[in-house]
């Protein structure tokens, strides 16, 4: 596999939409930021989630709370690619996590679902949309799969966090 570097997602984002909206302050050498979409989903006392938006105040996720939010950018993965996202190294000095649930396939397109934890004992922590919260690296994979993720996956298109199908 052959990782992606920046003036690469930069070509790619422009000729075919890898990430949008793109923004080239979000560029690293070998990856791309990623930040908070507004809508989050919130566990709630019954163990279901409740929709809350997070765009003008920020949530303030308990000790120990369990969230689903998404990035606000949509990504386009083609059918050569892989992609996987990382939290933010300062995000997660924070005291912010995420439950590795990371890897995106060859074929995806859609909003990335966060599965973001509060690891703090005793401090909340505020999510607020647009914060930067991870990054995506992207690499070329060694061949086409017969099957991309536009035919398999239960979660292409997303436009939002999404829970659990199964």
């Amino acid at each position: 596999m052959a990782t992606i570097v920046d003036h690469q997602i930069r070509q790619l984002s422009r000729d075919m939409g890898l990430v949008e909206p793109f923004l080239s302050a979000l560029v690293n050498p070998a990856s791309y930021d990623v930040t908070l979409g507004s809508s989050i989903l919130v566990e709630n006392d019954n163990g279901h989630f409740t929709e809350i938006n997070c765009s003008s105040e920020p949530f303030w996720m308990p000790p120990g709370a369990f969230v689903l939010a998404c990035t606000e950018q949509y990504v386009r993965i083609p059918n050569n690619m892989e992609c996987v996202f990382q939290l933010k190294s300062s995000r997660g000095r924070e005291g912010y996590g995420h439950q590795l649930a990371a890897y995106i396939d060859p074929g995806f397109n859609g909003r990335v679902t966060l599965e973001l934890h509060n690891s703090r004992r005793f401090a909340e922590l505020p999510l607020k949309a647009g914060m930067r919260i991870g990054q995506l690296r992207f690499a070329k994979v060694d061949a086409v799969p017969m099957r991309s993720y536009a035919v398999t996956g239960r979660y292409q298109g997303a436009t939002g966090a999404e829970e659990s199908k199964g």
